[in-house]
């Protein structure tokens, strides 16, 4: 299994598919890292190399609010507005 954005995705699916197993990131979202990073979305993400697999990670890290950081946010969210009630 391949690590990306700290989580570990299933690496005999395709790519954009386990990119989608991040929360945070639909399909719609994985096609279009896919694209920015220049990685075939039918590609398995076990015949990945690590290039590729750093420049998916990049993009993500650098323009994307995925996982823990998305929990905190929304949580901080809810909790706002239960304070203006």
């Amino acid at each position: 299994m391949a690590r990306v954005a700290g989580i570990e995705i299933p690496a005999d699916k395709q790519a954009w598919v386990s990119l989608s197993y991040i929360y945070g990131i639909g399909h719609t979202l994985a096609r279009r890292i896919l694209k920015d990073a220049n990685v075939p979305e039918t590609m398995k993400i076990r015949d990945l190399n690590e290039d590729q697999l750093s420049r998916i990670n990049s993009i993500i890290d650098k323009g994307y609010v995925v996982e823990g950081q998305l929990h905190r946010q929304q949580t901080q969210n809810i909790d706002r507005l239960k304070a203006i009630g």
